[in-house]
């Protein structure tokens, strides 16, 4: 038998004691033992902010991504081990697939959102504020990694996914973790955090490990840490009302499972493909990871005329589901995580089912294939019908975590909505429609209940992620019972981990602090024309001020038959009573060209291309006879990495383009995107 090592302070240690004893879930067999006794829970989270904390806080966001990325492809390779070890959480191959390469998939999503981050580590937020008459007082936000620890206490059904969807945020945010995976299934995260540690990929401190119960650390944490909460509503609760968390005021991310729900548009007659996908989406998730999934569908609200046709399919479709051990070819719904969870969900079951029918399974009795009956962990597919959901509300109000839904009926779309609210907040819900108008009703009546709501159609079936799928670039939480809390969420999720601070000063000394520029910030020369140097000499805040050009009737004719644009305020001086204009205006599109004439400097240099523009507004009309000129200044710089060896060496500077005319004033102001070549080719 394996006892299972924590990971602290840069080494793996074992508890104190023989610890709580773990079972294969299929055949009841003793795999391992894990323990905490004897650990110092406050040296451990001290050791997270003070030697794998600092080292994350000096790594750019570039560094970061590029890091994850290097530990998901390192992981992929091994990731055939994992499954060995996840058949003995009862996970089937599919099952199995969710959390390993999902969970492997979530790190690459995170690696690429380093392209939306600054080559910095930290973010400059939004716009600046002006804050006096004259611009010479300016406002912003910075946000910097938080100097804590994130401790992630998570649930059974995903110990690798759960760990891997939450460090991959806070690691890109730069802030170090703590792991505690739910002891029942710990020995799977503590296989793929070996291979993590041996690989070197993190610095050493950002990522710790334990196996065992948690116990009293949650009384070490402190204001500077975050913690994050995955499993049963009632525990987080318990574990949000901390002394400790209270007094510093630390941030708990909660997410509950939640009695979410999925509902048959009134178009999706039998027959439709629609319902045909509903009864395939319904039976998977009932059945995938035993229907212990935070996500799974635990209320179907149908039509009340196709109430019988559901029936009867859902009923067809689970009888075909093959039960047992997962390495057992053949097998299709493997076991619960464990005896104990078995016995919850089988006195959930017999609480739902005190006022509604059971349509479909035995709770007590199930045939299998494979394992054993009485060590193991198996039960039946269970469908329950409630005829009077808005009277009798067991299953709005008790969750079975297993393969157990209940059927509802509903006569209209707002009793439809109405249902779906009386589960007191989810993380999801679906709508299986065809018709957009149901899915706009239907989705702005439910969504103050929902984190997510998935409308699913023959449109998009085929390549959807399905139902009980949260993404790494939305946000995965809902309110209420689902624990009021968000994680993931693409660029949402990393700012959970770091600190909002509003900055105020002069232009140039806010322009030093964010390495952004900022409107009225002092010029800097840059010696020679910004496109004669490379993407390491640049410096925020150069500034290149072109010769002029003075606009003409000839400008304005020639462009509109160049660009096809005859639009009347361009070319009808007729047309100009009533309008803002006061005679014929340039083409805005125009005074861009023509200012790219006056900044570009043509001869071949490190300027590779120009291939974007942001922010482009043209905030004063240009006529014939007036003179524009360009201020182009550098804004910001984003460096990239090398795709390959013989990839060019290169950099994203972001030029504000601001053109005036004769009185100095911004007719038009523009980001211009340009790749430029690094002088170091290495």
């Amino acid at each position: 038998m394996q006892k299972l090592q924590n990971y602290i302070n840069g080494q793996w240690i074992s508890g104190t004691d023989d610890g709580e004893l773990l079972a294969d879930a299929s055949t009841g067999e003793v795999i391992a033992s894990a323990s905490t006794a004897g650990l110092d829970f406050g040296s451990m989270l001290a050791y997270g902010r003070t030697t794998g904390g600092k080292i994350l806080r000096r790594m750019t966001f570039q560094q970061r991504g590029l890091m994850l990325k290097s530990l998901a492809l390192y992981l992929l390779e091994r990731k055939e081990k994992y499954y060995k070890l996840s058949y003995q959480t009862g996970a089937t191959k599919v099952d199995s697939w969710i959390d390993i390469e999902g969970g492997i998939g979530n790190l690459f999503a995170n690696a690429s959102l380093r392209r939306k981050f600054p080559d910095e580590p930290y973010y400059v937020d939004g716009d600046y504020a002006p804050l006096s008459k004259s611009g010479s007082f300016i406002g912003h936000h910075i946000m910097v990694p938080k100097q804590g620890v994130a401790i992630h206490i998570n649930a059974f059904n995903f110990p690798i996914w759960g760990m891997l969807e939450k460090i991959a945020v806070n690691l890109l945010a730069g802030t170090p973790s703590v792991v505690k995976p739910a002891t029942l299934t710990s020995y799977l995260t503590e296989a793929m955090v070996r291979d993590i540690v041996a690989s070197g990929i993190l610095p050493e401190g950002s990522l710790q490990l334990l196996c065992g119960s948690a116990r009293n650390i949650l009384d070490h944490v402190e204001s500077q840490d975050v913690v994050t909460f995955t499993g049963s509503a009632s525990t987080g609760r318990m574990l949000k009302a901390h002394p400790r968390i209270i007094s510093e005021a630390v941030p708990f991310n909660m997410e509950a499972d939640s009695l979410n729900c999925s509902v048959l548009g009134t178009d999706a007659a039998p027959g439709t493909e629609e319902f045909d996908i509903f009864i395939k989406e319904i039976r998977k998730e009932i059945t995938v990871k035993c229907g212990q999934k935070c996500t799974a569908v635990r209320r179907i609200i149908v039509p009340e005329k196709f109430l019988g046709d559901v029936q009867s399919a859902l009923v067809k479709a689970l009888s075909q589901t093959t039960i047992g051990d997962p390495r057992v070819e053949g097998v299709r719904m493997g076991a619960l995580a464990g005896r104990t969870q078995l016995k919850e969900v089988q006195e959930k079951i017999r609480l739902l089912a005190q006022n509604a029918e059971t349509l479909y399974g035995n709770p007590n009795d199930v045939e299998i294939i494979g394992g054993s009956k009485e060590k193991g962990a198996f039960i039946s597919p269970v469908l329950l019908l409630q005829m009077n959901p808005f009277k009798h509300t067991e299953a709005h109000e008790i969750e079975a975590f297993g393969p157990v839904s209940t059927i509802m009926p509903y006569t209209s779309t707002d009793e439809a909505v109405e249902l779906s609210k009386m589960g007191k907040g989810s993380l999801c819900s679906s709508i299986i429609t065809h018709d957009n108008a149901v899915a706009r009703e239907y989705t702005l009546g439910a969504a103050s209940h929902h984190g997510r709501i998935l409308v699913l159609n023959r449109d998009c079936a085929k390549e959807s992620t399905g139902h009980g799928s949260p993404m790494p670039l939305l946000v995965h939480g809902g309110p209420g019972r689902a624990g009021g809390g968000e994680e993931m969420g693409g660029m949402r999720g990393v700012l959970h981990y770091m600190q909002r601070c509003a900055i105020q000063g002069s232009p140039s000394t806010i322009t030093e602090i964010t390495r952004v520029y900022q409107p009225g910030a002092e010029f800097k020369d840059p010696g020679v024309h910004l496109f004669r140097k490379y993407f390491e000499d640049l410096q925020v805040g150069e500034t290149v001020i072109t010769h002029k050009r003075t606009v003409t009737d000839s400008d304005i004719v020639n462009f509109a038959n160049v660009s096809w644009d005859h639009f009347y305020a361009h070319t009808d001086a007729t047309s100009l009573d009533g309008t803002i204009f006061t005679q014929r205006v340039a083409h805005g599109y125009f005074v861009l060209s023509a200012a790219a004439g006056l900044f570009v400097d043509p001869g071949k240099g490190p300027v590779l291309l120009n291939y974007g523009l942001e922010e482009c507004r043209f905030t004063k009309p240009v006529y014939a006879g007036m003179t524009i000129g360009v201020r182009l200044t550098v804004k910001e710089k984003v460096s990239q990495e090398k795709k390959n060896e013989e990839d060019i060496a290169k950099g994203i500077v972001k030029f504000m383009v601001d053109v005036y005319d004769e009185t100095g004033e911004t007719v038009a102001i523009a980001t211009i995107l340009t790749m430029v070549k690094k002088r170091n080719q290495e």
